[in-house]
């Protein structure tokens, strides 16, 4: 006798559709409207107005070659126009507003994977129980294709963006959540003394010592959310997401060539600038809480 999980699985998630329709036409509704928000706010500016917004926040946050980098880098991706001479000359690959859909994709993704991550991996450092329970769970969040995630997402949710940022968040969350429990753990016995000894009540022990002290390990967690949430831009292109896996998607079912190395090259620049951000700002707070210390 054959077990036949997949049917199983496959009736759940129609029965999950007959059921909770109401629910996941909700989370349809909160995921769009924030994704259309953020990428509202991104496109409000000129293209080269917001390189120079990121080329400014690049150039505080982490250094100057980060900043130039993402100065030329981003430059590339806009379409500007100017006339010399009385002759018309366009700089950039016109990618702009695929990119900046790609980054509210992201930053969607990104945002309701540390609302979720960060307080499960607080419960799961403060309980063992939690713990055992929670890391098989990640296991096979992490290591189930992510294809597979896109079949009850496009059932549930239906084509386009909002299932492409629901795959992303499965596929995002568990560095958070693993590294949050991680930067807890590490908090040394000898700070949680002191801070119990001045009557620290749990809630204040966990939001003026532990938070604070493992700061740096929670912002590497959201360091690997970032760039696992980029890594899932094509793959989610696949099911009718905007951004810069279109390009990529294009270029892979109609070999073209060109196309396909102009959006991978996009996401290449934008993986690099979030990168050195999220990075820069974690020292920032090693830093910080080493001077605290």
């Amino acid at each position: 006798m054959e077990l036949d999980l997949g049917g199983w699985f496959a009736l759940l998630i129609q029965w999950l559709k007959a059921n909770l329709g109401a629910f996941f036409d909700g989370v349809t509704t909160v995921i769009g409207t924030t994704t259309s928000a953020l990428e509202d706010v991104l496109l409000f500016l000129p293209g080269w107005a917001m390189v120079l917004v990121f080329t400014a926040l690049a150039w505080w946050v982490a250094t100057r070659g980060v900043a130039l980098f993402t100065f030329f880098g981003m430059g590339l991706l806009t379409d500007l126009q100017f006339t010399l001479f009385g002759t018309e000359f366009v700089i950039g690959m016109g990618y702009w507003d695929i990119t900046m859909q790609t980054l509210s994709l992201i930053v969607t993704a990104s945002l309701f994977s540390l609302l979720v991550g960060i307080p499960v991996g607080i419960w799961a450092a403060k309980s063992d129980a939690v713990d055992k329970t929670v890391r098989p769970i990640l296991d096979f969040m992490q290591t189930m294709p992510p294809f597979v995630y896109l079949i009850p997402a496009v059932v549930l949710f239906g084509l386009g963006t909002v299932p492409g940022v629901i795959a992303t968040f499965i596929f995002a969350t568990p560095p958070c959540v693993r590294l949050t429990n991680l930067g807890i753990r590490q908090v040394s016995e000898e700070a949680i003394e002191a801070a119990q000894s001045f009557g620290s009540t749990p809630t204040q022990m966990l939001v003026k010592v532990e938070f604070p002290m493992a700061l740096p390990t929670i912002l590497a967690g959201v360091n690997q959310t970032v760039l696992l949430a980029l890594s899932m831009v094509v793959i989610a292109a696949l099911i009718g997401s905007s951004g810069l896996g279109q390009p990529v998607v294009e270029g892979l079912t109609q070999l073209r060539i060109a196309k396909g190395f102009e959006g991978g090259l996009g996401i290449v620049i934008l993986a690099i600038f979030l990168d050195r951000v999220t990075q820069a700002a974690g020292e920032k707070a090693g830093a910080s809480t080493a001077q605290t210390r």
